[in-house]
């Protein structure tokens, strides 16, 4: 008699699903996608619908006003899906924790848990995960050329000085955040195409008295060198071509690893590797521009000639209230000095109007720099009274519609500025990323150049395959720009680049 074993029925748990909603900036996105990969490591499946999402994770931005309000909101809407939909928890992470960490629960009790920006490996036991156990560290490669630094001059001054506190916040931890990922750190990537954001380093030492950021992320420190290398080659191994490197001030870079010029090594490292078309940084402190960096930039052919300068204003009294420093005449030297080392690049800035204590005086300094200077880009932000910054505290608050007056005013001034410019780019033969149809037209495609960081510069569309029957998102194509709007250029296809 012959035995024929029965197969067995294996029932196999259902991934618990999470869906994520990040707000803010690039380096809160990283913040996410570090989360992300945790989770899944962990067993965890990602989901785009809020709706089929076990669990919900909000990474909130606490920067200004308009974003702790659109951090709210969306708690708000997500904490709706656990009445209607099968959501079992809400997960709040990010900046407002590190502000509101109890006000938050005791406001919104559909929260089930919040993570700090100090605190991303917690997202496990926050969701019901267990953690596995995390490989070993890889051993420093030969290219190690650090030293035992660990903390910037800087840094230790300005705490000493009381920057970094934040025992007046709701429920803070008194320790600030130390975390910082590295290139073992499992990431899900959420940008789309062939684009990656790199974070180089964390927190800020800078005391400029309209900021909460050091004290919402800690002190200014850099990932270890090698590190960054790993983490960029492997991206690129995977198909990522455009790698943007980010952080609060990414110019101070390796100081507090001792190193000298350490993003010019660091970008001269990276552009070397195969298969890296584009790689650019964001952002720069003014006195931080090195003649070192701009040669960096100007040597290779695949570092976007792209720099973005939060300047904040160009008045002296009002940079001098902001504890920045400078004003419009050595900035314009800056600028000066950055065309000249790197021909055709293009250059953003940001302001900040109705500022304690801006006069129309110091406003009308600000409009004469910016005619003068002629910023490829440039964003305006309203002042934004942050408890906790040093300019919370300062007298002449000027009215909330006198602020948005001289915010549309600036706005208008660069847009005719921009429109001026982006004339003059008709004609010329440019290689653009597409990103994909537009979403205004069926008829119209959208990308960028080089000269277009993510999300936050103008548009190249594309009305016009040229020789192509089609185009493809993610590939690079050369373009020949044969209209200028306000911000935006339209292009044809000349060829596949």
């Amino acid at each position: 008699m012959s035995v024929v074993d029965t197969p067995k029925t294996v029932t196999e748990t259902p991934r618990l699903k999470v869906g994520f909603v990040s707000l803010g900036c690039p380096k809160n996105l990283v913040d996410s996608e570090v989360m992300m990969g945790l989770l899944d490591r962990a067993g965890a499946q990602m989901t785009t619908s809020p709706e089929a999402a076990d669990v919900l994770v909000v990474n909130t931005c606490s920067f200004i006003d308009t974003a702790k309000q659109e951090s709210v909101d969306t708690i708000l809407e997500m904490a709706q899906h656990k009445s209607s939909g099968r959501a079992q928890k809400l997960i709040v992470a990010g900046c407002l924790v590190e502000r509101y960490r109890d006000e938050i629960r005791k406001n919104i009790p559909e929260v089930d848990a919040v993570v700090g920006t100090g605190e991303l490996e917690k997202i496990l036991e926050a969701a019901g995960l267990n953690a596995p156990v995390a490989p070993a560290l890889q051993p420093a490669s030969p290219f190690n050329i650090l030293t035992g630094v660990t903390a910037r001059a800087e840094g230790d001054h300005r705490e000493s000085q009381g920057r970094f506190a934040r025992k007046e916040w709701d429920g803070a931890n008194a320790a600030l955040p130390q975390y910082l990922y590295d290139h073992t750190t499992p990431r899900l990537l959420a940008t789309r195409g062939p684009s990656a954001y790199i974070k180089i380093a964390e927190g800020c030492d800078h005391p400029c008295s309209f900021c909460v950021i050091p004290n919402l992320r800690g002190k200014f420190r850099s990932r270890h060198f090698e590190s960054v290398v790993a983490e960029a080659e492997r991206l690129v191994a995977q198909g990522i071509q455009e790698i943007t490197l980010i952080g609060q001030d990414t110019t101070c870079y390796g100081e507090d690893l001792g190193l000298k010029d350490g993003l010019a090594m660091l970008l001269d490292k990276l552009a070397n590797i195969d298969g890296l078309r584009w790689l650019r940084f964001l952002y720069a402190y003014p006195n931080k521009i090195t003649g070192r960096l701009l040669e960096t930039i100007a040597r290779h052919g695949n570092i976007c000639k792209y720099l973005d300068v939060p300047l904040q204003h160009a008045s002296g009294p009002v940079l001098k209230s902001m504890k920045r420093g400078a004003n419009a005449d050595i900035f314009l030297k800056t600028i000066e000095k950055v065309r000249a080392a790197v021909p055709g690049i293009a250059l953003r800035t940001s302001f900040i109007v109705g500022f304690p204590g801006e006069t129309e005086a110091d406003f009308e300094t600000l409009s004469n720099f910016v005619r003068e200077a002629k910023f490829d880009w440039l964003g305006v932000f309203g002042y934004s009274d942050e408890e906790g910054s040093g300019a919370f505290s300062l007298g002449e608050k000027l009215p909330a519609k006198a602020i948005e007056q001289r915010k549309r005013a600036l706005m208008r001034l660069q847009k005719g500025l921009s429109k001026k410019a982006k004339q003059q780019w008709v004609g010329r033969t440019m290689h653009v990323l597409v990103e994909g149809e537009s979403a205004e037209t069926p008829l119209l495609w959208e990308g960028r150049s080089q000269l277009h960081a993510p999300e936050i510069d103008g548009t190249v569309y594309i009305n016009d395959f040229g020789p192509l029957e089609s185009i493809v998102p993610g590939r690079f194509y050369e373009c020949e720009i044969t209209e200028a709007h306000d911000y935006d250029v339209v292009a044809r296809v000349i060829s596949e680049a």
